[in-house]
């Protein structure tokens, strides 16, 4: 799912999904930044967003639920979800809470 935000409301965009409970991540192999969120005490579930800047005045958080590790050696897939009420309903908490920060 992605959540479009106006670049100019959130001069910290990391700081700010930090503040909605997220750790940053940076994968060993590709040096990419994203953030995730457990849900519980262990490692998966949890959700999962990359930030996408445009050169334009938004950003794209694409959120997703990652549900258990890679299942294959070598293989980078997982179980992910990208729609349903879970989602929805944490899509929303971040864009409310982004919201009311900005105002």
């Amino acid at each position: 799912m992605k959540i479009k935000i106006n670049k100019k409301d959130t001069p910290d965009i990391a700081k700010l999904i930090k503040h909605c409970g997220y750790a940053e991540l940076s994968d060993r192999k590709t040096g990419q930044k994203s953030f995730t969120r457990r849900l519980g005490p262990y490692f998966y579930p949890r959700f999962h967003i990359y930030v996408e800047e445009e050169l334009t005045n938004n950003i794209f958080l694409t959120l997703h639920l990652d549900q258990k590790q890679p299942s294959y050696k070598g293989c980078p897939a997982h179980s992910g979800e990208y729609e349903g009420d879970l989602i929805e309903k944490e899509a929303r908490r971040i864009k409310n809470y982004i919201e009311n920060e900005t105002k």
